[in-house]
């Protein structure tokens, strides 16, 4: 499930350096390394980060991995990198700080180890869907390393802005995926034994492997009113001569 638009909006180009902030289960880390860039997944997750060294050796001897291209983890804190200042062409932070009580200081970082010119790609649970699953289920957030707040994207621009980076695109995404995650928090967040719960993550997962074209345009469709995630594109601009 790929959030970002790396086609147009967020372009990814063979030999770019690519830091995947809060990197998950490492979906965005191995599309890029697709694209042939060299990508650092960075996480506080050490068995997540193993899972995707293991997934970037899998794709390297499927040949998934083009020439130049590399794939590397690194366990760290998202609030204090340790990389140099105008390290990375490109910077993604999918999902990771509605996460963390001191966002701004992670934007900060965002803002610190891009390069003048680069980009970031940032994106939240967009603020109406994520309101009906807190009042469905206290669980689904009152939980360690649950989500703590809900962004309006219209301050989550605003603190991209203090920081210093200049939002240049904004969108929604993964529509299809809002009524599974009010289903889930009805019913239980973690009881994924539900009948209803099973299908529904059935079709998701066809949806994705598939494509097909009648899902695809109706989520293309449905995602200015119901995307689940709200994604924001920002650049930093270039030094001054």
């Amino acid at each position: 499930m790929i959030t970002m638009d790396f086609d147009s909006a967020f372009p990814v180009s063979p030999g770019m350096s690519v830091l995947d902030v809060g990197a998950g289960q490492g979906r965005h880390s191995f599309e890029v390394l697709r694209r042939g860039a060299v990508v650092t997944a960075f996480d506080q997750s050490e068995s997540d980060l193993a899972d995707i060294k293991t997934m970037f050796g899998a794709m390297e001897l499927e040949g998934e991995v083009p020439e130049g291209a590399s794939g590397t983890v690194l366990h760290g804190d998202a609030r204090s990198m340790p990389f140099p200042d105008n390290s990375f062409d490109r910077v993604i932070a999918s999902e990771i700080l509605e996460h963390v009580h001191e966002d701004d200081e992670v934007i900060a970082e965002l803002f610190r180890v891009v390069k003048p010119g680069g980009l970031v790609a940032v994106s939240v649970p967009r603020s109406w869907p994520e309101k009906v699953c807190w009042k469905l289920s206290d669980s689904y957030h009152e939980v360690e390393g649950g989500h703590i707040r809900i962004y309006r994207a219209s301050d989550l621009v605003a603190k991209l802005r203090r920081s210093g980076l200049a939002p240049y695109k904004q969108h929604h995404a993964h529509a299809l995926h809002a009524p599974y995650w009010w289903l889930k928090c009805a019913v239980g967040p973690d009881n994924n034994d539900n009948p209803a719960v099973k299908a529904y993550h059935r079709l998701l997962v066809w949806d994705m492997m598939q494509a097909p074209f009648v899902t695809r345009a109706a989520e293309n469709a449905l995602n200015p009113v119901a995307g689940k995630s709200f994604v924001v594109y920002a650049a930093k601009p270039e030094i001054s001569a």
